[in-house]
């Protein structure tokens, strides 16, 4: 499925351009999710890591677009931007926020769709995966290939990445069942570790690129190897 947010402050322009994409969805056989904001800062606040792509008008009355990208490039470095506007020049501007393009208002349904197509190619080719997880302070789109290890922490779990670590409201069965069909492998009851970071295995003791050592619980220690093996194998 694809997500994609619309952020305009017209709402006669947003219902246009959700049946549209609702056309192409249909044309295309793809699902896909609308989400519709009707100013920047409505975007910010209610910010969904899930989202895919988003439409954003550079005009718009209460916080405009670009300093809504501004924002947004903060909680998000991966999500695609392409800005609505009506000047030409104003586009232009909105490159320096990684816009993916700028489209001049009002949208022909051909170039929707050749956005979307060009949308859908890169994202086929360069998609990492990743899950979404939540807690007090909103939701986090973790991309797997950061995700160093799982560790259960006060009855939660605690994800640690390459950038931070977060915690997250969930069951470490859970996070196993959507973890390890993408290399990870669960060493201790209370920890899953991502085969791409181990450096090395010792008795019952693994052993991170970071220098960080996890446990191996002895019952573990067999699918442990088993599935090391098979990721080096695969790697080499």
């Amino acid at each position: 499925m694809i997500h994609i947010a619309i952020c305009d402050d017209e709402r006669s322009f947003v219902d246009s351009l959700t049946e549209l994409i609702r056309q192409y969805a249909l044309e295309k056989s793809e699902e896909i999710k609308i989400t519709t904001y009707y100013d920047g800062l409505e975007l910010v606040e209610k910010y969904d890591a899930t989202i895919d792509l988003i439409f954003l008008d550079i005009q718009m009355k209460l916080v405009d677009g670009l300093r809504t990208a501004k924002r947004l490039r903060e909680l998000d470095e991966k999500v695609g931007i392409i800005f609505l506007t009506t000047l030409t020049q104003h586009g232009l501007e909105g490159y320096k926020y990684q816009a993916l393009d700028y489209i001049i208002k009002p949208i022909r349904y051909a170039r929707l769709r050749s956005e979307l197509d060009r949308f859908l190619s890169r994202r086929s080719r360069e998609e990492s995966p990743y899950i979404v997880v939540n807690n007090d302070s909103g939701k986090y789109k973790i991309m797997l290939n950061s995700l160093r290890y799982v560790e259960t922490f006060n009855r939660n779990l605690l994800f640690h990445t390459e950038q931070e670590n977060i915690i997250c409201y969930r069951s470490m069965k859970k996070a196993a069942q959507e973890l390890i069909p993408h290399g990870f492998v669960r060493c201790h009851s209370s920890y899953l570790v991502n085969l791409f970071y181990v450096k090395g295995v010792r008795k019952l003791e693994i052993t991170l690129v970071t220098g960080e050592v996890l446990p191996i619980s002895q019952p573990k220690r067999k699918e442990v190897m088993e599935q090391l093996t098979d990721y080096w194998g695969d790697m080499l």
